[in-house]
């Protein structure tokens, strides 16, 4: 069981997963998966090792203990042949394996799919890379904002003509973490049948290709190139960002029903009728001269006015906030999205909940990170290794 709560039972307890992952694509796959309960053990190159940290940060950072809660941790050299002959060991028993070397070092370790498949045939070995296992790109590194690149999605964001502009999150890495995680939950499934587990891969060029969605099928079905449309939305108008007397925000006013009973909150009922706004085809080739009569409208009341004048009529429209204004925003409260979680050196802290809620098995966060190598021992003597292998282990830098 994980630590902390060992009495909480969760619906992946069932399973246990290897997690080699660094950096974010990976460890946000693994947080799915420990999130729901699963006995996840962090495997990470002992400090003695001398091994890239593959950009982690600080171990006590708030990002790390987001992406790592909720596992055990050990040590394990894996440059060292008899920590490979543990991890091995490790995976006769293990569910899942999760990892996001580059493609070609799983194979100079020697603990690549195929071998593992030798020892454990059920074992869902699961990897992220950059670009993929094989291809033309397949040697190469892989970083987000790359990806964000190759994958399109720095050419539809931003203001129109103002250059490439990468999104705020790192959406390539994200995505396919969690692509990675539905792929091993769909393994997990279709183990059940055929009794043989399989390689789960995804990466962040074919995550963020997939996340393009009808951007991509503009393109694909249509032939149009989509621009950078900046705040306004490609094809439903108006919508799109608003200053208002004391802020900004966002008003979505697409469809005829909706854009009748938004003219009617403006108090412009002749947009109805006005043959440069009546249709929507008509709206998308007028949307400048659009935007700026609503601007005019607009910017003479307040956020809070406005965004409850169009929610009483059915017009969706929100504020625009600040990260701070999320996690103060009632109905983000209500929905539990700031998880509290003690840490035994920094106290009380709040890390971010899961997308995704279940009637009768909720997540939890039963614990922070723990520190590195915690569980080395005990997890070792659960494998049969005894107190005198251990020592020695250790002694050798295995461990």
């Amino acid at each position: 069981m994980p630590h902390g709560q060992i009495n909480w039972t969760g619906p992946l307890a069932r399973f246990k997963v290897l997690d080699l992952t660094r950096v974010r694509a990976g460890p946000t796959a693994v947080r799915q998966l420990a999130d729901w309960g699963a006995d996840v053990i962090k495997i990470e190159a002992p400090r003695t090792a001398h091994v890239d940290d593959g950009l982690g940060g600080s171990r006590e950072s708030s990002d790390f203990q987001n992406l790592h809660r909720n596992k055990r941790a050990m040590t394990l050299n894996l440059k060292h042949p008899r920590a490979v002959e543990i991890l091995k060991h490790l995976a006769n028993d293990a569910d899942v394996l999760v990892e996001n070397y580059r493609p070609g070092v799983k194979h100079r370790l020697g603990i690549d799919y195929e071998t593992l498949k030798d020892i454990n045939p059920r074992l869902i070995y699961a990897s992220i890379s950059g670009f993929g296992q094989d291809g033309p790109y397949g040697d190469l590194a892989g970083f987000d904002q790359v990806a964000q690149g190759m994958g399109g999605l720095m050419s539809i964001t931003g203001l129109p003509g103002q250059g490439p502009v990468r999104a705020g999150i790192p959406v390539a890495d994200l995505t396919a973490g969690l692509y990675c995680a539905q792929g091993i939950l769909i393994a997990l499934l279709e183990r059940e049948h055929s009794g043989q587990g399989q390689w789960v891969q995804s990466s962040l060029l074919q995550a963020q290709v997939a996340m393009l969605d009808f951007q991509a099928t503009r393109w694909l079905m249509d032939g149009v190139v989509p621009p950078q449309a900046g705040n306004n939305h490609p094809v439903g108008i108006p919508t799109g960002v608003f200053k208002t007397s004391d802020g900004h925000i966002n008003i979505a006013a697409t469809g005829d029903a909706i854009y009748h009973r938004f003219c009617e909150v403006i108090g412009r009922p002749d947009l109805l009728t006005n043959p440069d706004f009546a249709t929507p085809r008509a709206r998308s080739k007028n949307r400048d001269a659009i935007n700026a009569i609503i601007q005019e409208i607009v910017i003479h009341r307040g956020s809070a006015e406005w965004v409850a004048a169009f929610n009483e009529a059915g017009v969706p429209s929100g504020p625009i906030n600040n990260i701070k204004q999320v996690f103060d925003d009632p109905q983000v409260k209500h929905l539990g999205m700031a998880v509290p979680v003690m840490h035994p050196e920094l106290g009380e802290i709040r890390l971010v909940g899961q997308g995704v809620s279940l009637s009768r098995t909720p997540f939890q966060i039963t614990g922070p990170v723990p520190p590195q190598g915690e569980h080395t021992d005990a997890i070792l003597s659960e494998y049969g290794y005894d107190s005198a292998s251990i020592a020695e282990f250790r002694e050798e830098g295995v461990i």
